[in-house]
This record gives structure tokens, sequence and C-alpha cells, in this order.
């Protein structure tokens, strides 16, 4: 079964990473997998919050920030250094990388891990944007496998994570408003 996985793992890797190559494709990928280009729109995204957002976006604004802090860390530094998984473009000798390859480990993808949080949470706070926020969140997920810097199964982990630390910080948000609520209400 493991090595049922590990093909599926992959043939699902080459189909994005070589049958879906073109030159567009590798700008546009390139584009949206870089964090200077979409860190701007969370840095407008969140002063909205805090300036228009009232207690809810602020209350919203420091989850968030918590939120992208845990999952960072616990990837990079915690998740990444018992897995130590290579990254195809130093483990596979015909990985198409139009950015080059970093030296870094591959499971769970960060990239994936923090948007998929992020996606969840304000999914769950503003459910009107919840198909743009995933839509987003999967194209930056999808743009590491095609740039040869992560297996789908790195993705799917980092998904799953993210997912569920959106999910908590949802929680401890709903949590931290009614507590507001009763304060204001003594």
């Amino acid at each position: 079964m493991a090595e049922l996985l590990k093909q599926l793992d992959l043939s699902v890797f080459y189909f994005f990473n070589h049958t879906l190559s073109s030159g567009i494709l590798d700008v546009f990928f390139s584009f949206i997998t870089n964090v200077r280009h979409w860190f701007p729109v969370y840095i407008i995204a969140l002063l909205y919050l805090v300036i228009k957002g009232g207690r809810q976006g602020r209350i919203a604004a420091i989850l968030v920030l918590l939120l992208v802090a845990t999952t960072d860390q616990l990837g990079a530094k915690v998740i990444k250094e018992i897995f130590q998984r290579l990254r195809p473009c130093n483990a596979l000798p015909d990985v198409l990388t139009p950015l080059g390859c970093t030296g870094t480990f591959s499971f769970p993808s960060n990239h994936a891990l923090n948007n998929f949080g992020v996606a969840i949470f304000f999914s769950i706070l503003y459910p009107k944007a919840k198909w743009y926020l995933i839509t987003a969140a999967s194209l930056i997920a999808i743009s590491r496998v095609y740039l040869g810097l992560h297996y789908p199964s790195d993705i799917l982990g980092g998904a799953i994570l993210g997912i569920g630390f959106g999910y908590l910080f949802s929680y401890l948000h709903i949590q931290t408003e009614k507590f507001m609520i009763h304060l204001a209400g003594k």
C-alpha cells in the first residue's frame, strides 16, 4: 500500500511538474508562490480589520498573526526536522525548477500550512469570502508542486494541518468574542 501511495504521489507530481509545464504557467506560479507578492495583501487586510473591523476585526487580526506564527514555526522548525524529507528538486533527477531549488526539507509545505490555516480561519469568520480564500490557498499550494519544490503529499499534509489550525483559531476567536461580550455586559 505504501508503494502504491508513493507512486500516486509521484504520478501527480509529474503531471503538474512536467505535463502542465508551460512558459505562461511558469510565470503565473512563480508570481503567486512568492511571499513578497501576497504579503502586501495580508498587510492591507490586517490594517482594514484593525481600522474598520471593530472588535471582531481587531481580535481576528491578533489571532491570525498568532495562527501564522504557530503554523509557520511548527511546520518549519518541528515537523520538517522530524521527517527530513528531501524536496523533489533535490531527490529526483528530472524535476523542472523555474525558480531553482532550495536546500530545506519538504514535508509539510509551509505555504499550504499557512495559507490554508488563514483561509479556513477567515472563511469561518467571513463566510462570503470563503471561496476566494480557498481558491487562493489552493493555487498557492499547487504552485509549489508545479515549481518542483514539493510533492503533492507535502501539500496535502500542510493543507490538513492548516485546516485544523484554522478551525482551532476560529474557535478561539469565537470564544474570545463571547468573553468580550460577557465582560461588556457586566
